[in-house]
C-alpha cells in the first residue's frame, strides 16, 4: 500500500520552495488589489555575514539597451607567434576593467579578420559609455620617476626632466582608495608584490628628502617628497585627488596595464525601446505557447495532465527565480532557450504517462505509477543528456577557440541547460510526488 506521509511532506516542501521562488520572481514594484507593493532585495548584514543581492532580472544589450564599443588593437610590434596571446591578454584585462566598473554583465570578445584585430565590448544598461571607454582604453601604466635635478620639482614633473626608477605599475599587488589619517584628504593606498618590496625600499631610501614623480600613462599625477624609506611594501600616492579620482585610478591599477595599445574605432548606443518591444513580444509568445501546452496536457491526459500542468507552472517560477539568483544575463536568444525548455519540460511527463497507460491495465494504479516512472527514466535520462551535451558545446565554458565564442549563443545554451536541469526536477521529483498524493487507485480517468 502506498504511504502518503513521506510524499505529503515532500509536496509541502515543494510548495514552500515554490512560494519562496515566487517571491523572488516578483518584480521590484508591483500592484495587487489596487495597492502598490515593493519587493525587497536580499540584504543580510552581521559580524560574520554581509550578503547583498539584487533580485532584479539582468537584461542583455538587446533587451536593456546600452553601448556597443569596438577597439582596434595595434599588434604591429608583437611577433606573429605571440599576437593571439597578446590579443587574448588585452581582452582579459579589458573584461576585468569592465567588471570593476560594475558592468559584470558585459560581453567582451575578440575578432580577427583581414589583418584587423579588434576587441568588441557590449555594455548593457550604460547609455553614456564615455567613462567606461576611458577606463577600457587606457594603457594604465604607472611609472615612478626621479628628477634629474630635484629643484625642477618646483616647476612640475615632465618626462624630459625625470628618469624612470624602474618601479612601475607591474610591481603593484593591489591599490585602493583611502584617506590620509593626518590630513584627512583622499589618497591611493597601495601594496607592492613581495619581490618588488625590496626594490621600492631601495628607491625610497636613496630619495629621502627628495621628490618622487609618479606618472600615469606619461602624464604626471603627483610628485610628493619622500619623507622616510618605505621598506614594508605598502605606501600612499598623494596628489590633491578627489574621492572619485582615487577610485578611478585604483581601478586602473588593479586591472593592470594593457599589453598592446587599443584605439576606439566604433561607438554605438543601442536604445532600450527595441528591447522593451522584444520583451513584450517574447512574453506574449511565451504565454501563448505555455497555454497551448497546458491545454494539450489536460485534453490528452486528464487528471494526469492537470498534475503535469502544476509541475510546469512550478518549473516556470523556479526558473525565473534561478535567473535572478545566478544571475543569468537574459537576451533574446536566452528567452528562446527558455521557451524551448518549456516544451521539453513536459517531455518526461509524456513518456511516463504513455507508459502508465500500458502498466495500469496489468497492475494497480499505485504500482503502475511507480513502475512507469522507473521504466521511463532511461529514455528521459538519455534524451536530456544528449541535449545537455549540445548545450555544453554551445556554451563553451572552457573557452575553446575552435568552438563558439558568441555571447548570445552562449546565453541560449545556458538558459537551455538550466531549463533542462529544472525540467528533470519538476518532471521526476515534483510530478511524481504530486501524483502520489493526489492520484488515488481507481480514480484515474486516462
Amino acid at each position: 500500500m502506498l504511504r502518503l506521509s513521506s510524499p505529503a511532506k515532500k509536496v509541502t516542501l515543494i510548495f514552500f520552495l515554490t512560494l519562496l521562488a515566487g517571491f523572488i520572481s516578483l518584480p521590484h514594484e508591483f500592484s495587487l488589489f489596487g495597492r502598490k507593493f515593493t519587493r525587497p532585495n536580499i540584504n543580510i548584514q552581521s559580524d560574520r555575514f554581509d550578503i547583498q543581492k539584487n533580485l532584479d532580472l539582468v537584461l542583455g544589450l538587446d533587451l536593456a539597451g546600452g553601448s556597443h564599443l569596438v577597439f582596434e588593437a595595434d599588434l604591429g610590434k608583437i611577433a606573429d607567434g605571440e599576437k593571439k596571446e597578446a590579443l587574448d591578454a588585452a581582452r582579459n584585462i579589458i573584461e576585468q576593467r569592465v567588471n570593476m566598473f560594475g558592468t559584470s554583465e558585459a560581453n567582451v570578445q575578440t575578432s580577427s579578420f583581414e589583418g584587423k584585430d579588434r576587441i568588441i565590448v557590449e555594455l548593457p544598461g550604460i547609455s553614456d559609455p564615455r567613462t567606461a571607454s576611458e577606463i577600457i582604453g587606457k594603457t594604465a601604466q604607472l611609472d615612478f620617476r626621479e628628477f634629474i635635478n630635484p629643484q625642477d620639482a618646483t616647476i612640475g614633473a615632465t618626462l624630459a626632466n625625470t628618469i624612470s626608477t624602474g618601479f612601475t605599475g607591474a610591481d603593484f599587488k593591489k591599490a585602493s582608495p583611502a584617506f590620509d589619517q593626518n590630513a584627512g584628504r583622499p589618497v591611493i593606498s597601495f601594496e607592492t608584490k613581495p619581490d618588488a618590496a625590496k626594490k621600492f625600499g631601495e628607491i625610497t631610501t636613496r630619495l629621502v628628502g627628495k621628490p618622487l614623480a609618479i606618472f600615469l600613462d606619461a602624464s604626471p599625477i603627483s610628485w610628493p617628497t619622500v619623507q622616510e624609506p618605505i621598506t614594508q611594501g605598502t605606501g600612499q600616492i598623494t596628489g590633491g585627488f578627489t574621492v572619485e579620482e582615487t577610485k578611478f585610478i585604483s581601478k586602473l591599477l588593479n586591472a593592470g596595464a594593457l599589453p598592446v595599445p587599443v584605439t576606439l574605432i566604433e561607438e554605438r548606443t543601442v536604445g532600450a525601446t527595441l528591447g522593451a518591444e522584444s520583451i513584450a513580444r517574447s512574453v506574449r509568445a511565451g504565454l501563448v505557447g505555455l497555454s497551448m501546452v497546458l491545454l494539450f496536457m489536460v485534453l490528452e491526459y486528464g487528471k494526469l495532465g492537470l498534475v503535469a500542468d502544476i509541475g510546469l507552472i512550478i518549473f516556470g517560477v523556479l526558473t525565473l527565480a534561478l535567473y535572478k539568483l545566478v544571475p543569468v544575463v537574459l537576451t533574446l536568444p536566452g528567452i528562446a532557450g527558455f521557451l524551448l525548455s518549456v516544451g521539453m519540460a513536459v517531455d518526461s511527463n509524456i513518456l511516463i504517462f504513455e507508459r502508465f497507460k500500458e502498466e495500469k491495465v496489468r497492475r494497480p494504479v499505485a504500482d503502475a505509477l511507480e513502475v512507469s516512472f522507473g521504466r521511463a527514466w532511461d529514455s528521459i535520462r538519455d534524451a536530456n543528456i544528449s541535449t545537455l551535451v549540445t548545450a555544453f558545446v554551445l556554451a563553451n565554458p572552457l573557452d575553446w577557440q575552435f568552438l563558439n565564442t558568441s555571447g548570445p549563443v552562449r546565453g541560449f545554451a545556458i538558459t537551455l541547460a538550466l531549463g533542462i536541469g529544472l525540467s528533470l526536477f519538476t518532471g521526476i521529483v515534483v510530478s511524481r510526488n504530486l501524483l502520489r498524493v493526489f492520484i488515488r487507485e481507481g480514480k484515474v480517468t486516462k
